[in-house]
């Protein structure tokens, strides 16, 4: 049985609609949707993977691109891994990954990113994994700032049971922290991102993990010491290192020299602020113990008598019957589960399409119900004409230390300075909808999420706020 795949682009008059992706820098690019009422004349060609239509990209890792996507038969919303096949064989990582996906299929859990289903064309692997709604938990300490005691207990109460639970069939995240911590409709946190967890088949002969990654400053000091370290109690000093984010609104340990924060982290160096609650502080301190040995276990913290007030353990009915085929034949290249890929151009895309997919406006409420995409970009419209529009953008870039590079309707950007997790890059898009309005979409590609809202508040949001009210909508700071 063979389903098609279509491979998507936007149209541009200027045929200027090349984005360039990389770790470091950013594109902007100039696109014209073609506004038509009358059916003809143009509009965005849409890749369909078997019986899902893609949508845009959700993020990007150094493996994966994640996109939104809808299920043609359903309506329902689905967010959907994708692999390069040459890639996963170039770095050996077929059986790791097969492990890891016939794994995570397994794991059925209320607080755990459900995965589905797994299909393959000739050169692409696809992860079919739930959608979460509600955005990232770290927006809303960036927005909001801390979160009461009441509320941290309760997401992290909810953050340890989908930790024990995978845990228990032998799958460690090793990348926890706010950023992969998603939350849906109903603001039930959901851990996402298991692309680099490691399964207990995978450990060394003294039974111990020893690949380093996460990001340094939620990572256990026996992680970034490389003697090799037990996932779970890893894990937990991370799973702590949130808790202190949620309470404080700051992390732990915080320096911009990286062998200062190693120094901290490995002595467990840090002090909880006055409004922590006593056994908040004593809880947090028994998680972050610098001896693995000795760190509070999982156990522990479920009798903990701070944890357990309010607690709720969860109620669900265990994974039952999953099949595995799909995870078999996408690796063996069996044909019944192979999907073609070819392009198609629906038929046509007006206006009122365009502008109910932008997250920026309102009006798809009035016709139907939008995508439902977590907001991760910065939007915002104007009347300024393109050129103008990244002559703006350059001036308010330079002053934030990137160096710019513009030709054409293509501007890229790059941060001089390497903040915590690199050079922070922001990739920019500018559409008109019609010749005298913009839809400028700014996101972040690379660096650090918390610099790129620092970013986005300082100097250029200060920038659109010079100008006439008319001419821009609320903009808002999300990422990538």
């Amino acid at each position: 049985m063979s389903s098609s795949v279509t491979t998507s682009s936007t149209t541009n008059n200027n045929n200027n609609n090349h984005k360039t992706k990389t770790k470091t820098t950013t594109t902007t690019t100039t696109n014209t949707a073609a506004a038509t009422t009358s059916g003809r004349g143009g509009g965005a060609t849409r890749t369909r993977v078997g019986k899902y239509e893609m949508g845009k990209t959700l993020g990007e890792g150094s493996f994966a691109k994640v996109k939104y996507a809808k299920n043609l038969e359903t309506g329902h919303s689905f967010a959907i891994k994708i692999l390069d096949k040459n890639q996963v064989l170039r770095h050996k990582m077929v059986e790791q990954i097969k492990r890891e996906i016939s794994t995570m299929k397994l794991i059925k859990h209320p607080n755990v990113v459900q995965l589905f289903e797994v299909l393959a064309s000739k050169t692409k692997i696809y992860i079919v994994l739930e959608f979460v709604d509600g955005g990232e938990l770290f927006d809303k300490i960036v927005n909001n700032g801390r979160l009461k005691e009441d509320d941290a207990r309760r997401y992290f109460q909810q953050l340890i049971n989908a930790v024990d639970y995978c845990h228990s069939r032998g799958v460690y995240h090793r990348d926890l922290k706010p950023e992969n911590l998603l939350l849906d409709s109903y603001g039930v946190l959901k851990v996402s991102d298991f692309g680099l967890s490691a399964l207990s088949k995978q450990v060394r002969a003294d039974g111990l993990l020893h690949t380093a990654c996460g990001t340094p400053n939620y990572v256990a000091p026996e992680v970034l010491n490389d003697k090799g370290y037990d996932g779970t109690t890893a894990d937990i000093w991370s799973c702590g290192v949130i808790l202190f984010v949620l309470m404080a609104g700051y992390l732990p340990f915080d320096e911009s020299n990286l062998i200062a924060l190693y120094r901290k982290i490995d002595k467990a160096e840090f002090t909880c602020p006055s409004w922590f609650s006593s056994n908040a502080k004593k809880l947090i301190s028994r998680i972050l113990d610098p001896n693995p040995l000795t760190r509070i276990t999982i156990p522990d913290i479920l009798e903990n008598e701070w944890f357990k007030k309010g607690y709720k353990p969860p109620d669900f009915k265990q994974g039952e019957g999953v099949s595995l085929d799909d995870v078999d034949a996408v690796f063996n290249d069996t044909k019944e589960y192979l999907v073609t890929e070819k392009k198609e151009k629906p038929v046509s895309m007006n206006a009122f399409e365009l502008i109910s997919r932008s997250q920026c406006f309102n009006l798809g409420n009035l016709f139907e119900k939008q995508e439902g995409l977590v907001r991760r970009e910065t939007r915002f419209t104007s009347q300024r004409p393109a050129n103008e529009i990244m002559s703006k953008i350059e001036e308010a870039a330079k002053p934030l230390g990137f160096n710019v590079h513009k030709q054409n309707y293509k501007m890229k950007l790059k941060g001089d300075k390497t903040g915590r997790k690199g050079h922070l890059s922001v990739a920019t898009e500018v559409f008109e909808v019609a010749p005298s309005l913009h839809v400028v979409e700014l996101r972040k590609t690379g660096g650090d999420t918390l610099e790129f809202h620092k970013a986005c508040q300082t100097k250029i949001l200060i920038f659109h706020k010079k100008k006439k009210k008319k001419k821009l909508s609320r903009t808002t700071c999300t990422n990538s």
